[in-house]
């Protein structure tokens, strides 16, 4: 049974040893459970879940280095530090969001640029980094933008060539 929503079919148990807790992956985010998306793809329930050690609570006035909406004022399992250079806090959901963009090639902080430290310490909070290049790199990503336009569509073409004719170059 999910210790989330209390439905049957949970398939997932918590990885501390002696906790019977279960939850359905997607009710994981709801319930403030992690996975880890590397070596043995570990889960945690919300009792058991590994929180980030290295930081206090975030100055009064805080924002999230990336959407600048305020963060509160306590660490907690939506708020989210650099564990570099500790005055950069996140939305959980902020960081997550980026890491899917960025993947694992270009994945950091937004503030100090730290990769390593930062990217193991988010993947081990539950943030899942692709093992892969960022869209924004892929090549068939852009393809649309990049087709020239071939016909004119004025109301009265005066293109001596007809609509249909389109120059090499402008």
């Amino acid at each position: 049974q999910c210790c989330v929503c209390g439905e049957r079919g949970a398939a997932i148990t918590c990885a501390e040893s002696g906790c019977a807790r279960s939850f359905h992956l997607p009710c994981a985010k709801d319930g403030q459970c992690i996975t880890q998306f590397f070596g043995q793809h570990r889960s945690f329930c919300f009792e058991h879940r590994l929180r980030q050690t290295t930081v206090t609570a975030p100055a009064k006035g805080t924002t999230c280095a990336i959407c600048q909406e305020a963060v509160g004022n306590i660490a907690s399992y939506h708020t989210l530090a650099c564990p570099v250079c500790k005055h950069a806090w996140f939305h959980r959901g902020c960081i997550q969001q980026q890491a899917l963009n960025d993947g694992m090639a270009c994945f950091r902080c937004p503030v100090c640029q730290d990769n390593a430290l930062f990217r193991m310490e988010m993947s081990i909070i539950g943030i899942q980094i692709p093992d892969r290049t960022p869209a924004r790199e892929d090549n068939r990503a852009y393809a649309p933008l990049l087709q020239r336009h071939r016909r004119c569509d004025a109301i009265m073409c005066f293109y001596h060539g007809g609509r249909e004719l389109a120059e090499e170059e402008g």
